[in-house]
């Protein structure tokens, strides 16, 4: 139970008169009075409360003291009449302090473990010796003494040894045999250190010789860390870190599709490459294992670019062949030399080679299921089939052609294999779009500026 504030009761049967002045608060030095047995005049004030174990009422009492040579406490215990629950714990009636505070004390003599001790919540009890540690905020705050730290963590390891025990548990016999270890500490029968460390600054432990200097006992005071202040709630949490993109071009997501050929379950692998002196862009490939299809897509990386783009290269040489390319979808390509144009969309997005896309351009157009078979034109055939020698020649590099590339979005890269210097065999042009041709990117009816007036306008 916690209680934002007490009033200390008076004497039975006193009256307050009512003045029309606010009287003055109490100081705190009445408030908070030394903690002594043979204090009658301090008595605590009793609060009647609901028992969160039977949901009856029960009795709270809170006692405000000071502990001598440390700071004001509030002592806090419910009781149950009704169902025998009990509870006790302390706290701290001042802020949280500048530093943090870790007591370290040698325990040498049985009069040690009679040492009064305020163990807060915030705080770290540890006993190196057994390699023992009660973690902050595992347990309530306590007013107790060495000796009753001791016994409180006997009792929580205590709690569960019967069920361990029952199931067999080979933990059981460990604790068991840790336990017999915490009883030893409190006979003394050698030193051990007790280390109680708060980064709240608020925990106490006893020094008997106050105010002389305690040999047994040391006291340290330290700046919090970030992580302490966070945990005391005296700074927001630091935002989780972003991925760093480096770790995300290094994976490859996959997710689970269907084959577009057979339908069956399938899987496409997506990835995000960085393109040299270009941008990022989203490689997507499907591979079927019920029915083989094969297939890859590129989808861009980045915005439509402000201006369009149109890249016109000379192939001289078969080392041409090797260029990386990228074909987005909104991408046309041209190769005047053979009166060809291929439309926008037509093959989808590729990230390939030249001699790559050549190819499937060939293939796309000697195998048009229109232009073959029976029905078809003796001319047709004839101008497939030179069309298809003079683009095995051009992949050969035994004839010369010009490929431009024109993309409107300005998403298609074609590598230039003399970067940073300029290519002399490539030309690349930056162009202001056409109407139609922001129609097609479907920028004409996009607004990104001023929208909300219209819409309110229109309401």
């Amino acid at each position: 139970m916690a209680a934002s504030g007490a009033v200390e009761p008076g004497p039975p049967g006193t009256a307050v008169a009512p003045s029309p002045a606010l009287a003055p608060p109490p100081a705190p030095d009445h408030l908070f009075r030394p903690i002594s047995a043979e204090d009658e005049e301090q008595q605590p004030t009793e609060i009647e409360s609901l028992c969160m174990n039977c949901y009856c009422n029960g009795m709270t009492r809170l006692l405000l003291t000071k502990i001598p040579f440390f700071r004001e406490i509030i002592v806090s215990s419910f009781s149950c009449e009704h169902c025998g629950w009990n509870n006790t714990e302390i706290q701290s009636a001042g802020r949280v302090q500048d530093q943090g505070v870790r007591y370290t004390l040698t325990v040498r003599a049985p009069e040690d473990m009679n040492r009064e001790v305020v163990k807060t919540d915030s705080a770290t009890t540890r006993i190196p010796e057994l390699d023992f540690e009660i973690p902050a905020f595992s347990q309530k705050g306590a007013l107790t003494t060495v000796e009753g730290l001791i016994t409180r963590a006997i009792s929580g390891l205590e709690q569960d040894q019967p069920a361990r025990r029952a199931n067999k548990d080979a933990t059981a016999e460990r604790i068991d045999e840790f336990i017999v270890k915490l009883k030893e500490l409190k006979q003394v029968a050698s030193p051990f250190t007790l280390i109680i460390d708060d980064p709240s600054g608020n925990s106490f432990v006893e020094n008997p010789h106050a105010p002389q200097k305690d040999d047994a006992l040391v006291i340290t005071h330290y700046n919090r860390t970030r992580h302490q202040e966070e945990m005391l709630g005296l700074q927001e949490e630091a935002p989780a870190e972003k991925p760093e993109e480096e770790d995300l071009r290094n994976e490859v997501l996959q997710f689970n599709t269907n084959c577009p050929e057979c339908n069956a379950p399938a899987q496409t692998n997506m990835k995000l490459v960085q393109i040299p002196h270009f941008k990022e862009v989203i490689i997507m490939a499907t591979n079927c294992e019920n029915c083989g299809h094969r297939t890859n897509e590129v989808k861009s990386g980045g915005a439509v670019e402000p201006l369009g783009t149109r890249i016109t290269l000379h192939i001289t040489d078969p080392s041409d062949m090797t260029r990386d390319l990228l074909k987005s979808e909104t991408c046309s390509v041209e190769i005047p030399e053979l009166e060809f144009e291929l439309g926008m969309a037509v093959l989808g997005g590729k990230f390939t080679t030249l001699e790559g896309l050549l190819k499937d351009i060939r293939e796309l157009v000697t195998k048009n299921p229109f232009t073959l078979g029976d029905s078809s034109n003796p001319c047709q055939k004839e101008r497939l089939q030179e069309f298809s020698q003079k683009m095995d020649q051009i992949i050969e590099g035994n004839m010369k052609a010009h490929f431009i590339m024109d993309d409107p979005a300005g998403n298609s890269y074609l590598q230039n294999v003399y970067a940073p210097e300029d290519d002399p065999e490539m030309k690349v042009e930056r162009y202001k779009r056409t109407f139609d041709q922001n129609e097609e990117l479907g920028l004409n009816d996009m607004k990104t500026e001023g929208y909300e007036a219209g819409l309110a306008s229109q309401r």
